[in-house]
């Protein structure tokens, strides 16, 4: 007879793999319920989310910060992507996606029309208005100083690519761009009329002229 293998305790691969394994959430957990809280309308409640990944608020805290540092991070977590895409889309030495307008200008533009459109940032905007602008349009947090960053890289790449020919001087033009798209997106926290992305298309479009090399 063959001797009988030693019993070995499963490793914890092993362990998941038989689904037995106990779990334990982590702040990467934290951010990605949040995230689908905030897409969904709701509204995220910090004592809530530590309810549901079973661990104290003190914990949550440590994991992700506060609560604006959270909603800053799930904020540009839906606009960075949404900027990489309209470039990939719109960036290239082919024909324009739109005719007649720079590819600068269709990414600004469609950026302005995504945020505009999105339910979970309109549900935002109409439930907390006020601490929606503190953290979208102010130094209380970072979240306009990585947009500016965004649409000057933009900005610079189109210049050189020859797509690109502003009257606004380049070290202004970011800035003034992002105050822009701010102006339109939050018009209904400004002045209570309805957000209109094609008001903000016909002033970027005048700041970002199609260049030399733009196809027709």
């Amino acid at each position: 007879m063959s001797p009988r293998e030693p019993r070995r305790a499963g490793t914890p691969l092993r362990r998941q793999l038989a689904g037995t394994a106990t779990v334990r959430p982590t702040a990467l957990d934290a951010f990605r319920q949040a995230r689908r809280t905030f897409v969904a309308g709701a509204r995220v409640d910090m004592r809530s989310l530590a309810g549901c990944l079973e661990v104290d608020r003190a914990t949550l805290y440590r994991w992700v910060g506060s609560r604006d540092q959270l909603l800053t991070e799930i904020l540009w977590s839906l606009l960075d992507p949404t900027i990489a895409a309209l470039r990939e889309t719109h960036c290239h030495a082919g024909p324009p996606a739109v005719p007649g307008r720079s590819p600068a200008a269709a990414v600004m533009n469609g950026m302005v029309r995504a945020v505009t459109a999105n339910p979970g940032m309109r549900r935002f905007l109409d439930r907390e208005g006020e601490l929606a602008l503190r953290l979208l349009t102010t130094r209380a947090s970072d979240f306009e100083a990585r947009l500016i960053r965004s649409v000057d890289d933009l900005v610079r790449e189109e210049v050189a690519a020859g797509r690109l020919n502003p009257s606004v001087p380049g070290d202004d033009l970011p800035y003034v761009l992002v105050r822009i798209a701010e102006s339109y997106v939050y018009l209904g926290l400004i002045t209570g009329e309805h957000p209109d992305p094609e008001r903000a298309a016909r002033v970027i479009d005048a700041l970002l002229p199609p260049g030399a090399l733009t196809s027709t």
